[in-house]
């Protein structure tokens, strides 16, 4: 069968899908359909009749606004649930067919694209994956680990930082069955991309460290799979494939058009473009048997590489067992919560920054969790996040544990998410708390995917000190407690951050922030296995009914109890709660909650060296804050914290004020 035809089935699928939704973006499948069925057909290890099968080639869409033209071929392909009803269901609620991919509710689709750039980032993340456990399992005689990973994106996807970032690292790293291909047709929604973007972009790629090619005609399917082949040939280098489209094709009245971008092409134009492609239907969503029968085909040689593999696995197991019984411990997930029985919690009471204690905690833990991997936005030493005895992965040396991030946080965080994607790793990553900043975009889709991805984040208030506002968190928390599936831990001392710990490496489905102090922090005498419930009683009332609730996090734990400690030698029943994560908190029994914050103590005031507003549910309406809803400063944190209101003194003050006040 002529190929063209299969390629042509996904463009009128999309056309057909974006025109009965009357929402999407057609330009862009029009354009890129015969490259997605290059790489689905002659580039790409993968089985509709089992999508998840392991040693499968990866695919992200990066240009997630294309989701038409990936759910179209996932269709042709046959892949479980993708029937023509969902195809129709375009971009309604409920429909396997969302607006754009979204990992885990459509079958094929391997990551949740749609911010730019975004999926670049995620690919790279399951490249390093790939490399990582090949060099960890493989023998000579079986390579159970063995395939690539592609992602297709466009202009936008490039022009976005974050390419550049993880552009910049798969080079160094030399990620060879990286395949990334360029649908290059130099239209943006604003009009044509020499607007903005006028660079070279095989240059900068080249540059970067990936081989380079070129495919001129965007509908010569062979010579793009010619290309593919290329950059399988290359094993040193990630590869990059530029690929000459037009944006609409086949609708002469807006091919090579912004207006091809963003909209429905209207019923008009359908016809014009199944006339201009020689379609032998008018019917919506009708394609001919033949197309079908291709395509389950290819499905089907999809699937017997699949079985080859599975026999691969078995001679594996034959031939190494205990290596075998490894990676499948590493494939199914869950980590044994056993590890943090015995001595866990058993440790030397000392005064420490809980940075500090964090880097012994994922010392001990590197050890009893082999797929424990990560490192830092260049800041290792800062963020105490090195694996001692750990090789860094580097290229060459795939096998070691310690990754070099560079000054890249956002596209960092990426890869992080990419790794979870990929299986058989729990990545970490890390950086300093203000420069969450720059991670909190790739940080959403961890939560919109629920990946249980940790981010460590050091240097977590104006304990900074010295460095000033610029380097002093103070809005961070609220922003990330604002974002939905995701756990954020502010330690007071070592018990807390080893419970923080414990949390995010059990966590299944939410990524988890541990927000860590510079500064050494006391350990506190009431800090114990309440701390797993999110919010707790740090010091009790010497009274039936406490007369104010001081809730605190983190560092200011302990000037909270001190100052409680103060109003009770005033007469006044001051309860002191710990509050090291809200959203474990806000998952307990109501019962708990209740007997933490007693609802008819109105009393209360938090305590904590950041902004107000993530604070005002606990608090309540008859409540007061002590935190900072201002910039920092630059001067010693001693003299900052004082300044600044986080003192015993001052605290009593307000706590007086509070009670004296009407409810």
């Amino acid at each position: 069968m002529n190929e063209q035809i299969a390629a042509d089935a996904i463009r009128i699928l999309s056309a057909d899908a974006v025109q009965k939704a009357n929402s999407g973006h057609p330009g862009f499948p029009l354009g890129a359909a015969p490259i997605l069925y290059a790489i689905y057909a002659h580039g790409m290890n993968h089985a509709p009749a089992e999508p998840d099968w392991f040693n499968r080639d990866r695919f992200v869409l990066s240009a997630g606004h294309g989701s038409a033209m990936l759910y179209s071929a996932l269709h042709l392909f046959g892949y479980p649930k993708m029937t023509l009803d969902e195809l129709k269901r375009f971009r309604q609620y409920g429909a396997l067919t969302p607006g754009h991919p979204e990992h885990g509710l459509t079958p094929g689709v391997d990551a949740s694209t749609g911010p730019l750039g975004a999926g670049m980032g995620m690919a790279v993340g399951m490249a390093i994956a790939e490399a990582h456990l090949a060099a960890k399992f493989n023998k000579d005689d079986c390579r159970i680990v063995d395939h690539y990973t592609f992602a297709l994106g466009g202009e936008g996807c490039l022009m976005e930082g974050i390419s550049s970032e993880v552009f910049s690292l798969a080079g160094t790293l030399g990620l060879g069955k990286l395949i990334v291909l360029y649908d290059s047709n130099d239209i943006t929604i604003e009009g044509g991309t020499d607007l903005a973007f006028t660079e070279d972009v095989a240059k900068r790629m080249e540059a970067f460290g990936f081989q380079t090619l070129s495919v001129d005609d965007g509908n010569d399917i062979r010579a793009i799979a010619d290309a593919i082949d290329r950059a399988k040939a290359d094993a040193d280098r990630p590869s990059f494939i530029k690929v000459r489209t037009k944006i609409g094709y086949g609708v002469p009245e807006r091919e090579g058009t912004s207006k091809a971008h963003g909209e429905p092409l209207g019923e008009e134009n359908v016809r014009a473009l199944r006339a201009s492609l020689h379609w032998p239907s008018e019917t919506p969503f009708s394609v001919p048997q033949e197309v079908y029968t291709h395509y389950a085909a290819l499905a089907d040689e999809g699937l017997r590489r699949c079985e080859r593999w599975k026999a691969t696995l078995s001679a594996y197991r034959e031939r190494y067992p205990d290596e075998a019984a490894l990676f499948e411990r590493r494939l199914d997930g869950p980590i044994d919560e056993g590890i943090f029985d015995g001595d866990y919690f058993d440790f030397e009471r000392k005064a420490d920054a809980t940075r500090n204690v964090s880097g012994r905690i994922l010392n001990e833990m590197k050890d009893c969790i082999p797929s424990l991997i990560g490192g830092s936005a260049d800041l290792a030493p800062s963020n105490k996040t090195g694996l001692k005895g750990e090789a860094d992965f580097a290229k060459g040396s795939y096998a070691g544990r310690n990754i070099r991030f560079g000054v890249r946080e956002m596209g960092m965080t990426a890869i992080g998410n990419g790794m979870l994607l990929h299986g058989g790793l729990r990545p970490f990553v890390s950086t300093f708390f203000v420069f969450v900043d720059y991670m909190k975009p790739m940080l959403r889709l961890s939560a919109l995917m629920g990946l249980p991805l940790i981010s460590i984040l050091t240097h977590d208030s104006i304990g900074v000190g010295e460095d000033g506002p610029t380097h002093e968190p103070v809005e961070q928390l609220t922003m990330l407690r604002s974002m939905p599936n995701i756990d954020v831990f502010r330690p007071a001392d070592e018990y807390e951050t080893r419970v923080a710990w414990k949390s995010a490496l059990l966590s299944g489905t939410r990524p988890s922030v541990l927000v860590l102090s510079r500064q050494n922090l006391p350990i506190l005498e009431g800090s114990g296995p309440d701390a797993e419930k999110g919010a707790y009683i740090i010091r009790k009332e010497a009274a039936p009914r406490p007369d104010i609730i001081l809730l605190a996090s983190g560092s200011e734990v302990s000037v909270a109890v001190r100052a409680g400690e103060a109003l009770a030698k005033e007469g006044v029943a001051a309860r002191v709660v710990s509050v090291p994560c809200m959203e474990v908190f806000e998952r307990q029994p109501a019962a708990y909650r209740d007997a933490v914050l007693p609802a008819d103590v109105r009393k209360r005031l938090a305590v904590e060296a950041g902004s107000s507003y993530s604070w005002g549910k606990l608090v309540g309406p008859a409540g007061g804050y002590v935190t900072m809803d201002r910039f920092g400063a630059s001067a010693p944190a001693d003299e900052l914290f004082r300044r600044f209101g986080f003192s015993k003194e001052f605290i009593v003050n307000k706590a007086r004020e509070l009670i004296a006040g009407q409810d």
